[in-house]
């Protein structure tokens, strides 16, 4: 696998909560100008879907920091004050929105959500892994409300995105590993941001235990590891 030099500078980049970096590639430019469009959405909801580690929670953090957006989990809703879920910003990120579907309980509270997010013309972000139309909702008037509203899909991470992260990544840390130890990850790791993270994290405590480089044969001893543990995929 070789990789263009000018991969890590081609990606654009947002600010996001915390001081991090959102980049943006065509794996995400999609849901990335579906938020920017924010507060103009066409409905009080916006759905963001994708595979886990495609980026969905970083996306939310970026616009938690324009919207000061509650956080809540779709798996806890029933049991949420749904007006002071909205109170404080009236904006709200909803995790894991589709663990709604197939509870009664939960497929109400969301419902009314939504309604009290319109009648006080505030927004939900929900993230799924499942595109909305495979939610199996039982509540009619949820599923025409989830049904008018717009979905984005994020893609998984191609390898343009996932070098850049890597080199990011590495460079928040101080490291800077030659493009032959990216090549060489870039092939073998798991296909997640979050196991991007991991990975670095991983290597940054190897490299300083043990006093040496990021390497590719400390690379290759960190993702034996990593793999061993059942944190990415065999290589």
């Amino acid at each position: 696998m070789s990789l263009p030099a000018q991969i890590p500078l081609d990606l654009g980049h947002r600010t996001a909560m915390g001081g991090e970096d959102f980049l943006v590639a065509p794996s995400n430019a999609d849901a990335v100008a579906w938020l920017d469009r924010w507060p103009s959405w066409p409905a009080p909801a916006l759905t963001v879907y994708g595979p886990a580690g495609c980026g969905k929670t970083h996306l939310a953090q970026v616009w938690r920091a324009r919207s000061r957006a509650v956080l809540a989990n779709g798996a806890a809703l029933d049991s949420a004050d749904l007006p002071a879920l909205l109170a404080p910003a009236n904006a709200v990120v909803v995790d894991m929105a589709d663990a709604v579907a197939g509870r009664p309980a939960r497929e109400e509270a969301l419902f009314h959500l939504y309604n009290l997010a319109r009648e006080q013309q505030g927004h939900l972000l929900l993230l799924s892994r499942r595109a909305p139309a495979r939610w199996r909702v039982r509540l009619a008037d949820l599923r025409s409300r989830i049904k008018g509203a717009p979905a984005v899909e994020v893609q998984p991470p191609d390898d343009a995105l996932l070098a850049a992260v890597l080199v990011k990544l590495f460079a928040d840390r101080q490291l800077r590993p030659g493009m032959e130890v990216i090549t060489y990850l870039l092939a073998r790791m798991e296909r997640s941001l979050d196991f991007a993270r991991r990975l670095v994290a991983a290597l940054d405590h190897a490299s300083l235990a043990a006093h040496r480089g990021v390497t590719v044969p400390l690379a290759r001893e960190v993702l034996v590891e990593l793999q061993q543990a059942g944190a990415g995929k065999p290589g």
